[in-house]
């Protein structure tokens, strides 16, 4: 069973009602889609991959949007936003005596999290920015019940005097960006780069603890 078929049994388990042909369209869209973008992905494209004809995708879904709103609401309430959470969890509820350990033992969970689910990852955040719908899901789904946890954590070290005093919340949005960013490079807009994934979760947390500068700012 290949990833975008054992993702569709994941995110459509319960609802039986589904039929083959279109839990096909649903593959060949998640694999088009994660190779050439919403934008870039036509409807024709979508049914040649499936063995369907193009009329076959508009009696099931009206529209080439409906069709990715079907795969990405169900994917950001059942199976990505639980990931996330349950996944970053792991590391929120663990207390490391340095605030290197955390940043490194987010970067490694991040890492992992984005393999496992790399081609449907690259349709939610290829398409985040330019569908209102989805960035609504995402922070009820994931930002809302995360950023607060991450402003704990903050505060946490800087209480034991290891990160700089400014207001935690832009300070964790400064260390989010930073390994989320990171991340994002490395596996959806340079891939095909040479990593050295241990090399380069030291300098995020250089950089994230130093910065780029050589001297104290003024």
């Amino acid at each position: 069973m290949s990833e975008e078929e054992e993702l569709i049994q994941q995110l459509f388990a319960e609802e039986d009602e589904l039929t083959d042909k279109q839990k096909k369209i649903l593959i060949a869209a998640i694999e088009s889609f994660s190779e050439k973008g919403y934008a870039g992905t036509s409807t024709n494209e979508i049914a040649k991959k499936a063995g369907v004809a193009e009329g076959t995708i508009f009696r099931h879904y009206k529209t080439k949007k409906d069709l990715l709103m079907s795969i990405v609401a169900p994917m950001m309430a059942k199976l990505i936003g639980p990931f996330i959470i349950n996944d970053l969890n792991k590391v929120l509820d663990r207390e490391f005596d340095h605030v290197e350990d955390f940043i490194r033992a987010m970067m490694e969970n991040r890492r992992e999290f984005l393999k496992k689910h790399i081609s449907i990852l690259k349709i939610m955040l290829q398409e985040i920015p330019f569908q209102p719908e989805l960035r609504e899901q995402f922070f009820e789904h994931v930002a809302k019940k995360t950023f607060d946890r991450f402003v704990n954590v903050i505060q946490h070290y800087q209480a034991k005097g290891q990160m700089i005093e400014m207001p935690p919340e832009s300070a964790a949005r400064l260390a989010i960006t930073t390994i989320f960013g990171s991340l994002m490079a490395q596996y959806l807009l340079f891939p095909h780069a040479e990593w050295d994934d241990e090399v380069e979760t030291e300098r995020i947390i250089q950089f994230i603890m130093h910065g780029l500068g050589t001297t104290k700012a003024r």
